[in-house]
């Protein structure tokens, strides 16, 4: 049986993985259902969703020159006309979780999830350190710890550099 781009058929889960599940269709022939097709919310882990021998209906979305079929079940699942699949949701902005905004500037932070001041975007601010500034204060504390770090480690042994006797 020639199995086709677009064909709903039912299949066994024979092996499931970190990334998906290993779906045989008829004949032996095993094709991939992607994590990211299995249902239409956020699937962490593929064991929440199925189980081996678990019997699934599938839709064909690719198959590769090498023989590699690629399948879905969130697409098989027959919907009426005009309704679309739900929403995933809106992930919470803000700068306060780790993640940065990758809008930039948008809901009121700039890309670092500071405070965004559009009053003073794009006007120089005469009261912050110039870029020279910044580099010139780097370098003299960098020296510093450089030169703090070969003290302590000059008159040890295995140190790196040091002068033995």
């Amino acid at each position: 049986m020639a199995i086709e781009v677009g064909a709903k058929l039912e299949g066994k889960v024979t092996g499931i993985t970190h990334f998906g599940a290993f779906v045989d269709l008829s004949g032996g022939v095993t094709g991939l259902v992607h994590i990211s097709e299995i249902a239409d919310n956020y699937v962490k882990d593929v064991k929440d969703h199925l189980k081996i021998d678990d019997v699934v209906k599938v839709k064909v979305i690719n198959v590769d020159k090498d023989g590699k079929i690629g399948l879905s079940i969130k697409q098989a699942v027959d919907r009426p006309e005009g309704q679309a699949p739900p929403q995933r949701e809106p992930r919470p902005s803000g700068g306060g979780g780790g993640g940065f905004n990758r809008g930039g500037g948008g809901g009121g932070q700039d890309r670092g999830g500071r405070p965004f001041n559009k009053q003073s975007a794009g006007r120089p601010s005469y009261n912050k350190p110039s870029f020279e500034d910044k580099m010139s204060r780097f370098l003299k504390d960098s020296e510093e710890r450089i030169s703090s770090l070969k003290k302590n480690t000059e008159g040890k042994r295995g140190g790196r550099g040091a002068k033995r006797v």
